[in-house]
């Protein structure tokens, strides 16, 4: 079975948001670890972490893919707030620890003219320190669209960041409007766009997946989010994707512009399209 999900709020703890993907018929989903747009984070929780753990193994989820807040540049230019970027980082692994054994998935950063070698020697540096605590969590470097300075928009700066951390615990997430707005043709040629990503970072590496479609063009570097077959990649594309044998097995999570009942419908469109 397909591992199908959305962004949930975690406002009203773990356990609310297990319940809240049953009901749409999630098998997985994403969760802010704070703020997406600051750096607060809820008090934790164990004993609601706990029986979110236990029920999320009692009704069979595939791995969730928790996100880290949008604000938190690994690679900016200023050091103070580059170093407190990397505490956020580290504190983050360290709270996934309520919820063992999932992902931890985040934007690479944007060096803001630092030119991208300097940016992913910064951002490599926080990762290495983090992972070092040997938590049970899995960081996901997310695929990115390679608007204005943004670091992750080409496969080979993954890898270099990967290459650079040398750990087991990193990953990617690969974002369907992503890397088409950052021209990866995975409308006409998504074998080939694998065979790519195999060939640079391997698709060992390859653990989960946002799933959406795009407002923007092919190459637009732009980012714009659609609902899935309302955009430029078209249903046939997630058909694709999700009986794709390299694919299917991954925890798929859409950021569509919905609310839960259109999620609803996006999952069921999915399960519909799986061969």
């Amino acid at each position: 079975m397909l591992n199908l999900g959305c962004h949930l709020s975690a406002a009203n703890g773990n356990t609310a948001m297990v319940k809240t993907a049953l009901s749409i018929g999630a098998n997985t989903f994403a969760f802010f670890t704070r703020n997406p747009r600051g750096s607060k984070a809820k008090k934790e929780d164990p004993a609601d972490a706990a029986k979110a753990a236990a029920m999320l193994k009692e009704n069979g989820f595939g791995k969730l893919v928790a996100h880290g807040a949008y604000t938190m540049n690994l690679c900016t230019a200023d050091p103070e707030a580059r170093a407190f970027a990397a505490e956020v980082l580290a504190d983050d692994l360290r709270r996934m620890t309520g919820l063992p054994g999932n992902f931890y998935n985040f934007h690479p950063g944007s060096h803001v003219g630092q030119g991208t070698d300097v940016g992913i020697e910064y951002i490599s540096a926080a990762l290495k320190q983090a992972l070092s605590h040997g938590y049970p969590v899995t960081v996901l470097l997310e695929t990115m669209a390679g608007k204005g300075s943004e670091i992750g928009g080409r496969f080979e700066e993954l890898k270099a960041i990967i290459d650079a951390v040398g750990s087991d615990s990193l990953g990617v997430c690969l974002d369907t409007c992503h890397v088409y707005d950052g021209g990866y043709d995975i409308v006409n040629d998504l074998d080939g766009v694998l065979a790519e990503f195999d060939r640079i970072i391997g698709l060992d590496r390859l653990k989960a997946l946002h799933l959406n479609d795009s407002k923007n063009p092919f190459a637009s570097h732009k980012d714009r989010h659609e609902c899935l077959g309302q955009g430029s990649l078209g249903i046939e594309t997630f058909r694709a994707v999700v009986n794709h044998p390299a694919l299917k097995d991954k925890p798929m999570i859409m950021e569509t512009p919905n609310e839960l009942p259109g999620y609803q419908r996006e999952i069921n469109l999915l399960r519909s399209l799986e061969s």
